[in-house]
């Protein structure tokens, strides 16, 4: 076990929920700000939790350099705060903003909290290291990375993945069923920006970027706003939605060393491996109890390395989980059943946590007819152009990245639980 007393009790499994969720479309060429974007998806989660705008009063968002602040967006939306934080991240921050709404709930700081991602990924602030962002001064982080020509993420990860090829024998090959698997899933997803089925064959093929990452090995690039809307379960129970409570929260776990992870091994080894001490005893489920899980797909190695280190299977052993079908829709525990941000679009780890939700409501926005209730019929009929809903789905995993050295996991269950 981890440094945490995992004796400590927790008696807030089941107590919250994520009630409403929205996103606006996934694209390039947006011609909207960041502020604009993030009004048109918290607009789209009050429509789908059945809340007014005065029913919201606690925001809190991240940011990668191209949101928007929480204040100017409430006062858009008409909303009044009784508490707002925005802060600076990425891949990790979307479980751990739901981790801290759940706290400031539970301190009786405000009721309902509104949790957005804003960011035109793709037409203003791209994440990487060409362009302006290569003839920027040497200070902070770069004085650790830029000296290795790491600028990159893909260039910065590299290590690990590599690392992992060199003590268990992991292929690329295999580690591209990542890829097509998202793809398939993808082609069901109407709103999913590349929505063509590849193969693995297909991602080694592609030109090279960065060893052992080939193009299609590494995520969309989009412009696009999404939120979650966290309050308690006993006011969930009035609302439009299905329930889908929260058992369990790990909020920017890292490994020992921070700065320069490297220096503390493994290196094949990420923070998913110390977090998984907090995140199953905190949920009172084992990772095989899980129905699908959303791990961060900024590459293909991201979400094997994750499913690996949060107990899926043994370590070493993710070449051969990722690509012996389990992660498939069909297979024994789907992961990203959207096309995740391989294919659907790149959110910083939202549109994972947007679609678990819906599939644990039992109604992913996918090609099924929709009843006169407003429900969709599934057929579970998983062919291109199909079903995505998983049948049966009770329990969900989400795994967020930053980089190997931290992450952010949460267990989400539908109903109240127990």
């Amino acid at each position: 076990m981890s440094d945490m007393d995992a004796s400590t009790p927790r008696n807030l499994a089941g107590k919250y929920a994520i009630v409403g969720v929205g996103e606006t479309s996934y694209r390039r060429g947006s011609v909207e700000t960041t502020r604009n974007l993030a009004t048109w998806a918290i607009g789209n989660a009050l429509d789908d939790a059945g809340l007014e705008s005065a029913d919201v009063d606690g925001m809190l968002s991240y940011s990668g350099n191209d949101s928007t602040f929480s204040t100017f967006v409430a006062g858009d939306l008409g909303i009044r705060l009784n508490f707002y934080m925005d802060c600076f991240g990425g891949g990790s921050s979307t479980e751990a903003l739901v981790g801290i709404a759940i706290g400031v709930i539970e301190a009786g700081m405000c009721s309902t909290v509104a949790v957005f991602r804003s960011m035109n990924g793709y037409t203003q602030v791209r994440i990487g290291g060409t362009g302006a962002r290569a003839q920027a001064p040497i200070a902070g982080d770069a004085l650790h990375m830029r000296a290795y020509g790491w600028q990159s993420a893909g260039q910065m990860f590299a290590p690990t993945f590599l690392r992992h090829m060199y003590d268990y024998g992991t292929t690329p090959l295999q580690v591209a069923h990542v890829k097509a698997a998202h793809s398939k899933h993808a082609s069901n997803n109407p709103k999913a920006y590349y929505r063509t089925r590849v193969t693995p064959e297909d991602v080694v093929a592609s030109r090279m970027i960065c060893k052992p990452l080939h193009l299609l090995d590494c995520c969309v690039e989009t412009d696009n706003a999404t939120c979650v809307i966290v309050t308690s379960a006993e006011r969930a129970r009035d609302l439009r939605q299905p329930l889908v409570t929260i058992r369990s929260v790990v909020g920017r776990c890292s490994k020992p060393r921070a700065d320069m992870h490297y220096q503390h091994g493994p290196i094949s080894t990420v923070a998913g491996h110390y977090a998984k001490d907090i995140l199953w005893p905190n949920a009172g489920v084992r990772p095989d109890e899980i129905d699908l899980t959303g791990s961060y797909d900024a590459f293909t190695f991201t979400s094997m390395l994750q499913l690996e280190d949060y107990g899926f299977c043994a370590k070493g052993e993710g070449g051969d989980y990722v690509s012996n079908g389990t992660i498939e829709l069909g297979g024994r525990r789907p992961n990203n059943t959207s096309g995740g941000h391989l294919c659907e679009g790149y959110t910083h780890g939202m549109n994972m946590v947007i679609e678990n939700v819906r599939q644990l409501r039992g109604d992913v926005d996918d090609s099924c007819t929709v009843g006169d209730d407003g429900r969709r019929r599934h057929t579970y009929d998983y062919a291109e152009g199909g079903c995505r809903q998983v049948r049966g789905a009770e329990l969900s995993a989400n795994l967020g990245w930053a980089n190997p050295l931290t992450t952010s996991a949460m267990v989400m269950q539908q109903g109240a639980g127990g």
